[in-house]
C-alpha cells in the first residue's frame, strides 16, 4: 500500500535535480535536463512514481538555479501522491554536497537517493526492500555494462559486499557499474563530512562510499533486475524512448479518420487528431497534436500540439509545439520544443542555436 500524505513512512527520498546537463545542449538551454520528456512524461516523473511505488512519501529533490521549474511543474507533489521539500544548491558541486546540504530534510532517517537523470524500468521496490530486510549502511544499484572504462565500477566480493569502488577503471576490476540508486543509513553523514573536494572540486559520492568501506562500515551491492539507463546524452534519451514505448499497449482517445491504418500498439490521446496517416507502433501522439498525411514509427513520441504534414518520422522524439513538414526519413532525432524542421523549395536552410548538432544523410 502506498501511504498517503501525513502518513509518511520511515525511509525518505532525496532525488538530485541540480545538474546543467552540458551534454544535452541544445535541449537544456531551454528546460532542465530531467525535465525532457520520453514517452510522454519528463525524465525524472518516472523516478517520482517509482519512489512512490516503492512506499516512499517524504521526498527532497535538489534543485540548482532551474529550481523554480521543477517547483512549478511538481509543486509540493500531491498530485503524484508524495510530500516535495525543495532543497536548493547553489552551484554543483557533487552527489556526496547534496547529501550535505541535505541534512535538515533527511535528520537522522534512512533514504534513497536517486539521480533524477536515470530511469530504471522496473523501479526501485525490490532495492529498497533487501536493504530494510538486511539493514547495512549502504546498499548500491548496480547494472551489467559492456565497457566498464565508462562508468563507476563496484568490486564485489563475498556476500554481495563492496571491496571498493573505481571510478572509470583503465584496467577490468568488474562489469558493475554503479547505477544511479542508493540506499543510505545515517552513517553517510559522517562520510560526506571526513572527505574532501575531489581533483575537480567536488564532493564525490563515490568517495564518501569508500570511506565507509574503509572504516569498516558495511556496503552492499543489489544488481538491478530489469532495464536502466543514465538519460543523460541524445542517444540514452532515445534509447529510454524505445523501451518505455514498447510497454504501451493501444489506446485511442483522440481523433483517427478511417484514412489512417494501425499497425502494433498506438496511443493518440485525447484532444489529438490523426489523418490520412501510417502509425507503426509502438507510437504515442499526445493531446493537441495534429498528425496528416504522414507515416510514424515505429518508436516515435509526438509531444502536446505538435504539427506534423507529409512526413516520415521514426524512432524520435518531438517536443511540444514542434512543426516537422514535407520531410521524409526522419529518424534517430529529437526535435526541440516549438523547433521547426521543413522541406524549403531552394535547397537546404539552417537556423541553429547554440550548441546545436546536424547530421545530413548520404
Amino acid at each position: 500500500m502506498v501511504p498517503t500524505l501525513g502518513e509518511g513512512a520511515a525511509l525518505k527520498a532525496l532525488v538530485l535535480a541540480g545538474g546543467v546537463g552540458t551534454r544535452l545542449r541544445p535541449l537544456t538551454h531551454s528546460r532542465p535536463k530531467q525535465l525532457i520528456p520520453v514517452a510522454g512524461k519528463s525524465v525524472i516523473h518516472y523516478g517520482l512514481e517509482s519512489i512512490r511505488n516503492a512506499g516512499i512519501s517524504d521526498v527532497g529533490i535538489v534543485v540548482g538555479e532551474r529550481g523554480d521549474e521543477f517547483r512549478e511543474r511538481f509543486g509540493d507533489g500531491r498530485d503524484l501522491g508524495i510530500r516535495i521539500t525543495y532543497v536548493d544548491q547553489e552551484r554543483p558541486d557533487g552527489l556526496a554536497h547534496c547529501v550535505l546540504i541535505a541534512q535538515e530534510f533527511l535528520g537522522a532517517d534512512d533514504f534513497l537517493m536517486y539521480l533524477g537523470d536515470n530511469i530504471v524500468l522496473e523501479g526501485i521496490g525490490p532495492l529498497v526492500d533487501e536493504f530494510e530486510a538486511n539493514r547495512p549502511d549502504a546498499m548500491l544499484l548496480l547494472g551489467k555494462v559492456d565497457d566498464p572504462s565508462e562508468y563507476g565500477v563496484a568490486v564485489v566480493g563475498d556476500a554481495r559486499n563492496v571491496e571498493s569502488l573505481v571510478e572509470k577503471p583503465e584496467t577490468f576490476v568488474g562489469d558493475l557499474a554503479v547505477v544511479g540508486a542508493y540506499v543510505f543509513s545515517p552513517a553517510i553523514h559522517d562520510a560526506v563530512r571526513a572527505i574532501r573536494p575531489s581533483g575537480r572540486g567536488e564532493l564525490e559520492i563515490t568517495e564518501a562510499i569508500q570511506w565507509l568501506v574503509d572504516t569498516g562500515r558495511r556496503v552492499v551491492g543489489y544488481e538491478c533486475p530489469g532495464y536502466w539507463k543514465d538519460a543523460g546524452r541524445l542517444a540514452d534519451l532515445l534509447a529510454c524512448n524505445r523501451a518505455l514505448l514498447d510497454r504501451l499497449s493501444t489506446d485511442i482517445a483522440g481523433t483517427v479518420d478511417a484514412d489512417s491504418t494501425i499497425h502494433g500498439p498506438v496511443v493518440v490521446a485525447r484532444g489529438a487528431v490523426v489523418s490520412r496517416c501510417e502509425l507503426v507502433g509502438p507510437v504515442l501522439v499526445e493531446s493537441g497534436a495534429v498528425v496528416r498525411d504522414s507515416t510514424l514509427g515505429p518508436h516515435t513520441a509526438v509531444g502536446p500540439n505538435c504539427r506534423v504534414a507529409d512526413a516520415e518520422i521514426a524512432d524520435s522524439i518531438l517536443l511540444d509545439e514542434a512543426t516537422v513538414q514535407g520531410v521524409g526519413g526522419l529518424t534517430g532525432s529529437i526535435v526541440g520544443q516549438a523547433a521547426s524542421v521543413r522541406r524549403g523549395t531552394e535547397g537546404p536552410l539552417l537556423i541553429l542555436g547554440d550548441s546545436s548538432e546536424v547530421v545530413l544523410g548520404p
